[in-house]
């Protein structure tokens, strides 16, 4: 099948045709978008579009696929050689999906369309929710929910002003059973005050960093809508390797780093477990700093004030190459483990800590009177204490049952966005290697007004909405 799309991408760039486009969308939801379930088929599925195929769009589309309560009935990317594997993961699904390379079209045409799954890189998912939103869909987006400050506020907004349409963040660890076990222990005193948290990754986590531009591109590969793929990002030469299918993430124009990649995972059960709001103070250093890309050994250092009886809490973060001290982890933990581990989130308290990796946020625990490391699944000690959260069927479906008037999300636009604030401000201590005084409510740095250019988004003419 053909992707459907008009003589040329570019076509669709005007802003005067984005606007008509945005314009006419939230017009429909005014007057009465089909509701989920008139809008769903007689077998009484969700119509879902998935907009992004590459490497983790594909991951969600074969996911999706093994959802029984689901239709993909649209694909959609601006690189037409992302198709090909996408129908093969669709090729034993009932309907056949139609594809588009631009995402407004499809929202367009689409009229049975329910929600949709945006997994493109981050410089396009407020554009693609916003307009989603205004179309009256639900909407899952990957982590980072935005690619600024500004932009995940926006979209906290937004889910409060379209409160019917289901959101869900994808950081998939939300959904696990020893994060959900570890919010209700650590919650339940089990730890006692925790004032300390380390985060780190490995490494090279998916992320080139420390680069300056390439002067000079490369002939765009056939099939590749290389303006549209750009969309709100400045224009640039495309150069092969650097930025497109994988390689946009360490790039500020595109994403931003680790931190953000990780943060939404890392960053996610000490939010949750400590009732985390805004930072207070961050501290940033790193190296290879005011480049496009994001830096290298980055140290991180979060300040939070006390919330109600809570403490106040320090949380540090490393990565590309800086991990915690050999005085920060736990030497029988790392016996435990059979060697020091090169990602992970630990939380110390006063009576003990808890471990794991970024999904999972606590795998595992050691109390006190402990004489080993344990699994938090199984720890005797806290066997008594009762299930507060409910157990999800998987993150993605989690959110599928919840457009069909089920249970709520876990990682709402309310949530997720949230927590991708905290993470893309550590993002602006970095960019300004300053020790910032962080106003979370206002979003503004009050020591520093040259972070405000790192919190808010700057679209390129003819794509701001």
């Amino acid at each position: 099948m053909k992707p459907q799309k008009s003589n040329s991408f570019t076509a669709y760039h005007s802003r005067r045709h984005f606007l008509q486009m945005t314009t006419l969308a939230a017009g429909a939801a005014v007057v009465g978008f089909p509701s989920i379930l008139k809008a769903r088929n007689s077998a009484g599925k969700l119509n879902v579009a998935h907009i992004g195929l590459g490497a983790m769009g594909r991951g969600r589309l074969a996911e999706m696929n093994s959802i029984a309560e689901a239709n993909i009935i649209a694909i959609c990317d601006v690189d037409e050689n992302q198709f090909a594997e996408s129908r093969k993961l669709l090729a034993n699904a009932p309907l056949k999906a139609n594809e588009y390379v631009d995402f407004r079209e499809l929202l367009q045409k689409e009229k049975d369309l329910d929600g949709v799954v945006i997994t493109t890189p981050d410089h396009w998912h407020a554009l693609i929710a916003t307009a989603a939103f205004k179309a009256g869909k639900h909407v899952f987006c990957e982590k980072p929910l935005a690619h600024t400050v500004g932009e995940a506020r926006a979209l906290r907004k937004l889910a409060k002003k379209y409160s019917k349409q289901v959101t869900q963040m994808g950081n998939q660890g939300s959904a696990d059973p020893n994060m959900r076990r570890a919010i209700e222990v650590i919650q339940a005193g089990a730890l006692g005050q925790v004032r300390e948290v380390h985060c780190w990754v490995f490494e090279g986590a998916g992320c080139h960093a420390g680069l300056a531009m390439p002067v000079e591109g490369d002939p765009i590969p056939t099939g590749l809508h290389w303006d549209g793929w750009l969309g709100s990002a400045p224009k640039r030469a495309y150069k092969k390797d650097f930025y497109h299918p994988w390689n946009w993430r360490g790039w500020y124009d595109f994403g931003n780093g680790v931190m953000a990649d990780f943060g939404c995972h890392n960053l996610n059960l000490p939010f949750r477990a400590l009732k985390l709001d805004y930072p207070k103070r961050i501290t940033a250093q790193g190296e290879l700093t005011g480049l496009p890309t994001y830096s290298n050994k980055n140290l991180v250092h979060f300040e939070f004030d006390r919330r109600g009886d809570l403490p106040s809490v320090s949380v540090k973060w490393y990565d590309q190459g800086l991990l915690p001290g050999p005085n920060v982890i736990p030497a029988e933990l790392v016996e435990f483990l059979g060697e020091s581990p090169k990602m992970g989130v630990l939380m110390l308290g006063e009576n003990g800590y808890t471990f794991g990796d970024p999904w999972k946020g606590a795998e595992y625990i050691k109390l006190k009177e402990d004489q080993k490391v344990s699994s938090i699944l199984k720890h005797a000690a806290t066997k008594l204490i009762p299930k507060t959260l409910p157990r999800s069927p998987g993150h993605l479906k989690e959110w599928v049952l919840a457009c069909a008037g089920g249970s709520p999300t876990f990682s709402s636009f309310e949530v997720g966005g949230h927590l991708t604030e905290i993470a893309l401000s550590g993002v602006v201590a970095l960019r300004t290697q300053k020790t910032l005084e962080w106003n979370g409510e206002k979003m503004r740095a009050e020591n520093a007004p040259e972070a405000q250019q790192f919190i808010q988004p700057h679209y390129r003419s003819g794509w701001s909405i």
